[in-house]
């Protein structure tokens, strides 16, 4: 028997590689940016064409490399971070693989150019699916840049897996923010297609997210601060009253390094525990300090999971942590039935200097003086309060004679204040007779051949999308007018995403007068909302659009006409009158598909007497 087994080539053991480590865009942009900050720049600019397809390109301002450092560092596992498996257990560095340049350049063209802070001339290297095309000297500022063009050129089948130019970017927005927000210390800025994203400055973390997702977020965020021997815990948690309907904004980073955990994120939501109004999550930007020795980050490809030594104690610790700063800026109730609000020192006073009273003493004080007065202005109250007393009683005088014209009065016929509704007494009866609600959730109406149960939620969600599809798409929708105009306020990447389906928006009934960078003013929503409904509803709108970003005209109109539909029908627990229940079957049936809803769920389903007869057998 012949010998089978072989070693892979080089440069498909780095596109098996690659597999792994860059499976799009966003992916590249991490270990490129987790590179730049390894390398002590102060100054990061990322730009990208395409949502990073054509291009992705990270200059920074670092300490640069010699030559054969360049050279090497496309090499499969080379590496400055460790040099021992005991390395493993002390690392302060994002990579230390040596695998994210040899597998990037193994599926896309990559140019790099860099030079240390003490040489006069720097090198540059072309590198096309593993294969170096040239080296040469260059002239470069100090640090390194590095673009990389065509991604997956030569994996056509791994191309053809990446999502929209929108879904794209916005995985790649989210990475350069999840670093972003790891070090305010350093400069940001993110270019797409020639327009600029984001400009983020060397600032504080408070100031670092308050640029990220917009002005109004510092008034959101409640401090958080524990520092134990295991654990030391920094960052700030959203009041309960902003909480939103996605999980969009919640951040854990453990050592400056971002990570995924559904053990730690229990842990905060225990501490929100009867805080948060149902199916919202709160939002939290979190940093957890622990020894490198505690825990083991090699775990995961992309090093976003992280396994700790006592997850308990963690879990304990930031549970209590964040249950103690909601209490102490008194965003959740303190269980103290003594306490006295009255004597809580104001933080401003912490600092502030003890001043000695001063008392003052009236030197010409008479307490006989005194009296006489008290005396005699008792006297003239008196004699004042019975003049008032007589002015106000003249008004009431002939009230105890009986007027004259009583007697027409008493023949006056006032009309009953009862309501019969014997206008509409039949139709009630008929309508009473027709349907009824069972738990709030379902409306149960009789036909000849039995019954039938409709879902309310879900009729009124398929009677509304059908209504707003029509007015998007062929007439334009009722708008009710606001007193006041209603200012809600995003960030830079979700104004872009409202100005985008501005029209649609408008055609379903709402008026916007103003579009800024980090704010929406509206003066007009549909008739079938109300204004504390907008924002909400607007936030979910936006959620559906980051997840399921279509890619055509219609594709568009359909998600927004769905998600719109869904926050406006009539919730599952809502009490409806019987004309409320006759109107939903009435408009239910007069869809063109009643029986589904926009989501493709059955929205009624019938008993006949034959089914019902079955059951008693």
């Amino acid at each position: 028997m012949s010998d089978v087994i072989q070693l892979l080539p080089d440069h498909v053991a780095n596109q098996i590689a690659a597999g792994e480590v860059v499976q799009r865009p966003a992916s590249v942009i991490k270990e490129l940016l987790e590179n730049a900050i390894d390398a002590k720049a102060e100054q990061i600019q990322v730009v990208i064409k395409d949502a990073g397809k054509t291009l992705v390109q990270v200059v920074d301002d670092g300490v640069g490399m010699s030559l054969t450092d360049a050279r090497m560092s496309f090499e499969r596992h080379a590496t400055s971070k460790i040099k021992a498996a005991e390395d493993l257990f002390s690392l302060k560095t994002k990579g230390f693989r040596g695998e994210a340049l040899a597998s990037i350049a193994a599926i896309a063209h990559v140019e790099l150019k860099t030079r240390p802070e003490d040489e006069e001339v720097g090198t540059s290297i072309k590198i096309e699916g593993s294969e170096i095309i040239s080296q040469d000297a260059c002239v470069a500022p100090k640090g390194t840049s590095i673009s990389v063009k065509n991604l997956f050129y030569n994996i056509p089948a791994r191309r053809n897996f990446l999502k929209s130019d929108n879904v794209e970017t916005r995985h790649i927005i989210d990475e350069f923010q999840r670093v972003a927000l790891a070090h305010p210390q350093i400069s940001f800025s993110l270019f797409h297609n020639g327009s600029e994203l984001f400009q983020l400055p060397k600032t504080n973390h408070r100031q670092r997210i308050t640029n990220i997702f917009g002005g109004k977020t510092n008034e959101k965020l409640v401090p958080v601060e524990e520092d134990t021997d295991i654990l030391k815990i920094s960052g700030f948690v959203g009041k309960p009253e902003f909480a939103k309907k996605s999980r969009g904004e919640q951040f854990f980073f453990v050592n400056d390094r971002y990570i995924k955990s559904p053990y730690l994120n229990h842990a905060v939501n225990a501490a929100f525990e009867g805080l948060l109004k149902e199916k919202t999550y709160p939002s939290y930007f979190l940093f957890l300090q622990v020894d490198p020795k505690s825990i083991d980050i090699n775990i995961h490809p992309t090093k976003t999971e992280i396994k700790f030594d006592d997850e308990h104690a963690l879990y304990a610790m930031l549970r209590s942590a964040i249950k103690h700063s909601l209490g102490q800026f008194n965003v959740a109730p303190v269980l103290d039935f003594e306490r006295d609000s009255n004597l809580d020192t104001p933080y401003e006073y912490k600092n502030k200097e003890v001043e000695t009273p001063k008392i003052e003493v009236d030197q010409n004080f008479n307490p006989f003086q005194s009296e006489t007065n008290s005396y005699r202005s008792g006297a003239s109250a008196t004699s004042s309060y019975k003049k008032e007393s007589a002015a106000w009683e003249s008004l009431y005088s002939g009230m105890d004679n009986e007027p004259e014209d009583q007697g027409d009065l008493k023949q006056i016929e006032f009309e009953s204040e009862e309501v019969t509704g014997s206008l509409f007494q039949n139709k009630e009866e008929e309508s009473e007779k027709s349907t009824f609600q069972l738990h709030k959730k379902y409306i149960v109406s009789t036909l000849k051949s039995g019954i039938l149960v409709i879902d309310q939620h879900r009729a009124h969600t398929r009677i509304l999308y059908e209504e707003l599809l029509k007015n998007i798409t062929v007439t334009a929708a009722v708008s009710q007018q606001l007193l006041f105009p209603l200012k809600l306020q995003f960030n830079k990447h979700e104004v872009e995403m409202i100005k985008e389906i501005k029209e649609s928006l408008e055609q379903t009934g709402f008026v916007f007068s103003e579009l800024e960078e980090d704010s929406v003013e509206i003066t007009g929503i549909p008739t079938l909302i109300s204004e504390s409904e907008v924002g909400m509803l607007l936030e979910r709108l936006l959620s559906d659009m980051e997840h399921n970003i279509p890619d055509n005209g219609f594709s568009q109109t359909d998600l927004l006409a769905k998600s719109l539909a869904n926050g406006m029908a009539v919730k599952s627990g809502t009490l409806l009158n019987n004309t409320e229940q006759q109107h939903i079957v009435n408009r239910l049936f007069a869809c063109k598909e009643p029986s589904l809803s926009p989501s493709n769920r059955s929205v009624f389903v019938t008993l006949t007497v034959d089914e019902l007869d079955k059951k008693f057998m």
